[in-house]
């Protein structure tokens, strides 16, 4: 079964401001068998401002063929500004797999193999929890005694650190223009690596131009230092956002519109004159993520064909990735 969507909270335990009726939502892969499977939780990027398109079903798809149970985490973001988001993110998550491991018998998935997978700023939240797991508590009691350490980590072009490589805007959308030095701190990630973090795998391009590619080495060092077992890839060419880079990728296909409901609900709420912003704002953010009118291509045609000359190499990932949580995992 595909595309069924569960909101992993209940109206009066989410309490984001910027919300406007959204609530965080987990769109399911399920095989439809009697076997038990992993579970892997895909966590697309977008700056902490959108919950990416082309990091949701293509992936979840790819990780569903290779036999995974497959939940897409489609979280809280803010779009333009106009509530940092501060832990939010990091709450849904970390409900995400207390749900998924506590009805481990109804998903038919193990307990002890639950992946996140997260690109660029889903990176960075899949980190995040990775690292500060402990810290997060639940206000379900129920949920709160179900673990929410993932059992490993794929971290896809990820955001890391909000020192020298940072990417800056995923910061500001999570803690506004003039945030505290502690709330950086605590989410340079580098910085909060220990034993009990989980396994990890890197990759990232060598000439990404949005999230340094120092960032991964950052967490890759850290990792090493804390003796946590990890992966780490760098491909030598590519951009920023290559997802599990296939034609289908290049080509824009498989751009499902589920993790578009916050923007859409924001955009609704624009429109009809209920937010501090110009209606033709709402106009604006519909047309720009695809949803009032399909977006214009993203890529030139001399920049396409020089992407499809990396596809072999930057997809590669997907392999090496499956055949180290396999190892990881002794399966």
């Amino acid at each position: 079964m595909k595309g069924q969507r569960t909101e992993i909270w209940k109206k009066e335990e989410y309490s984001y401001e910027g919300a406007h009726g959204f609530i965080p939502v987990m769109v399911s892969y399920m095989h439809e068998d009697d076997k038990i499977h992993p579970a892997m939780i895909v966590v697309p990027g977008g700056g902490y401002r959108q919950v990416s398109r082309t990091e949701a079903h293509l992936v979840a798809m790819d990780f569903y063929e290779a036999d995974y149970n497959v939940f897409v985490l489609v979280y809280t973001v803010n779009p333009l500004d106009e509530v940092p988001l501060g832990m939010q993110p990091l709450q849904d998550i970390s409900r995400a797999i207390r749900m998924i491991r506590g009805k481990a018998e109804e998903y038919r998935i193990t307990p002890e193999k639950i992946a996140v997978c997260g690109f660029s700023a889903g990176g960075h939240l899949c980190a995040s929890l990775s690292v500060h797991w402990k810290d997060i508590k639940d206000p379900d009691p129920v949920y709160d005694r179900v673990s929410n350490r993932p059992d490993a980590a794929i971290l896809a072009y990820p955001v890391i650190t909000a020192g020298k490589a940072a990417h800056p805007g995923s910061f500001v959308a999570l803690f506004g223009e003039n945030p505290d030095q502690k709330d950086l701190d605590y989410m340079s990630l580098e910085k909060h690596v220990t034993a009990d973090t989980p396994p990890c795998f890197l990759w990232q391009t060598a000439t990404d131009e949005s999230v340094p590619v120092e960032n991964s080495y950052l967490f890759a060092k850290a990792c090493k230092e804390a003796g946590v077992p990890y992966a780490h890839h760098v491909f030598s060419d590519g951009v920023h956002g290559m997802s599990v880079a296939t034609e289908d990728w290049l080509e824009e296909r498989g751009r499902e519109p589920y993790t578009m409901e916050q923007i859409r609900l924001l955009s609704e709420a624009i429109l009809r004159g209920e937010t501090r912003f110009e209606k033709k704002t709402g106009e604006e953010l519909l047309a720009k993520y695809g949803i009032s009118r399909p977006a214009p291509e993203k890529w030139s045609r001399d920049e396409k064909e020089h992407l499809r000359k990396v596809l072999k190499e930057v997809g590669a990932w997907r392999m090496l990735a499956k055949c180290w949580l396999a190892a990881v995992w002794d399966v």
